[in-house]
């Protein structure tokens, strides 16, 4: 008896020794509905982030944002990754089967140069945002959508008649292009695309380089006049040129808006054109006239 309890004690001594250790569980990304990125978002573009949750759409998932909200005039879409690339379709929904606007996006690295763009909603009714991440599983992405009811209160204000206002457009006819290069003092671009109220197709590019595309937009809009194309491209580094091809046939001609957004304070950009500087937030956040 005495030789089995000595040989049963050494058993479970041995037992306790290999013993696996109990595992703490921290937090990860996937815990969390909200952004994990430390980066902050980008000064120049119309800055939801730090006001809103941004919503987390993996890789192969449709997410919508509905407004029951007749004054609604628009929409401010914004995405961003932690890095990766960001591939989405953007559409806008009026009613059942009926999708005015579409934008298809592609950028090469989501979080320098994060999506920002405007979403006219001039008719009222059941109004929709359908975000739709046409990447892989493993590259989701962050999305932040907020109304603006035309009170003023939100930041977007006019924004696409504030840029129509302080530029000369650039006729594109069906089947031509026109690009636009930057100084590397512009941090950041603003597009403005419409046309007389006839369909909208164009590719709005940011080339850094030969055949380099950083950012691609391909945008369909059933009304160019009604629903105009506004977005506010990131242009970090230098040899940054904005592309905009008119993929309509010749017969549907558009007009584009496309000027600096932020530039870098001091610059002499900034003096010679009067833009805002990046000490301070873009005209596009200053309060409406």
């Amino acid at each position: 008896m005495k030789f089995i309890a000595t040989t049963l004690a050494l058993i479970v001594a041995q037992a306790a020794a290999f013993t696996v250790p109990a595992i703490n569980h921290h937090a990860t990304a996937l815990d969390s509905s909200t952004s994990p990125y430390d980066a902050p978002a980008a000064t120049s573009s119309l800055n939801i982030w730090d006001k809103s949750i941004p919503i987390k759409v993996q890789g192969g998932a449709l997410k919508t944002w509905s407004f029951t909200n007749p004054p609604m005039e628009r929409v401010q879409v914004s995405m961003r990754t932690d890095g990766r690339p960001l591939e989405s379709m953007l559409e806008l929904w009026e009613g059942p089967d009926n999708t005015p606007q579409k934008i298809g996006i592609y950028i090469e690295e989501g979080s320098m140069r994060p999506f920002t763009a405007v979403i006219e909603t001039p008719r009222p009714g059941q109004n929709a945002i359908a975000i739709y991440n046409t990447g892989y599983l493993e590259f989701p992405l962050d999305a932040c959508v907020e109304a603006d009811n035309g009170d003023g209160a939100s930041v977007l204000g006019s924004a696409p008649e504030k840029l129509a206002g302080m530029s000369i457009p650039k006729l594109i006819q069906g089947g031509s292009l026109n690009t636009y290069p930057f100084a590397p003092s512009v941090e950041s671009v603003q597009v403005l695309l419409r046309t007389d109220g006839r369909p909208l197709n164009a590719r709005v590019e940011l080339l850094q380089g030969p055949s380099n595309n950083k950012q691609v937009m391909e945008v369909y809009t059933e009304d160019g006049l009604e629903r105009p194309f506004f977005a506010v491209i990131e242009t970090p580094g230098v040899g940054n040129v904005i592309r905009v091809v008119n993929k309509a046939p010749v017969e549907f001609p558009l007009t584009a808006h496309v000027e600096p957004y932020l530039v870098e304070a001091g610059s002499a950009d900034t003096i010679a054109d009067s833009w805002e500087n990046g000490e301070g937030s873009s005209f596009l956040l200053s309060p409406p006239m």
